[in-house]
C-alpha cells in the first residue's frame, strides 16, 4: 500500500509540474510556424535565430529579474516593463505576461511582430548578440 501511496503522489507532481515546462520546438518546426504566419520568408532565419537566442525555443521560458525588475517571457523574451503586465493585460501588446507562456504561440508572434515593427531585431539583445551580422544559415520548414 504504501509503495502505492509513493507512486500516486510522483504521478501527481509530474502532472503539476509537466504543464510548467512548455512545448520546447527545434528549428525547423519554428520555421514552419512563422512561415504559417506569414513572416517574411527571407527573415525567417533571423527570426528563427533570435527564438533560439532568446528561449531556446521553449514556449514556457521566463528569464530576469532584468536590472530595471521587469522580466522577460516566452519564445521572444517578451519584456515585463513595456509589452506585457504582470497581473492582467497591460503593456503595447495589451496582453498578460503569462500568457505568452502556454503553448499558444498566436499571441506571442503578435506581440513580437508589434515590437518588430517599431524596433525591427534590435529591440532584442539575443539576436544583437548573436545573430546580427552573422551568416545564417537557410532554414528548411518541416511537420510540427
Amino acid at each position: 500500500m504504501e509503495r502505492q501511496t509513493v507512486i500516486l503522489l510522483v504521478v501527481a507532481l509530474v502532472a503539476i509540474i509537466e504543464p510548467a515546462a512548455g512545448k520546447v520546438y527545434k528549428e525547423c518546426q519554428l520555421a514552419t510556424i512563422l512561415q504559417n504566419h506569414g513572416f517574411t520568408k527571407s527573415l525567417i532565419p533571423d527570426w528563427v535565430c533570435l527564438i533560439m537566442s532568446e528561449s531556446s525555443g521553449n514556449t514556457a521560458a521566463k528569464g530576469g529579474p532584468n536590472s530595471n525588475g521587469s522580466y522577460d517571457y516566452g519564445l521572444f523574451q517578451v519584456n515585463s516593463k513595456y509589452w506585457c503586465g504582470l497581473n492582467g493585460p497591460a503593456g503595447d501588446c495589451n496582453i498578460a505576461c503569462s500568457k505568452l507562456l502556454d503553448d499558444d504561440v498566436t499571441d506571442d508572434i503578435a506581440c513580437a511582430k508589434k515590437i518588430y515593427q517599431v524596433h525591427g531585431f534590435s529591440a532584442w539583445y539575443g539576436w544583437k548578440n548573436k545573430c546580427s551580422g552573422k551568416t545564417l544559415a537557410a532554414i528548411t520548414p518541416c511537420s510540427v
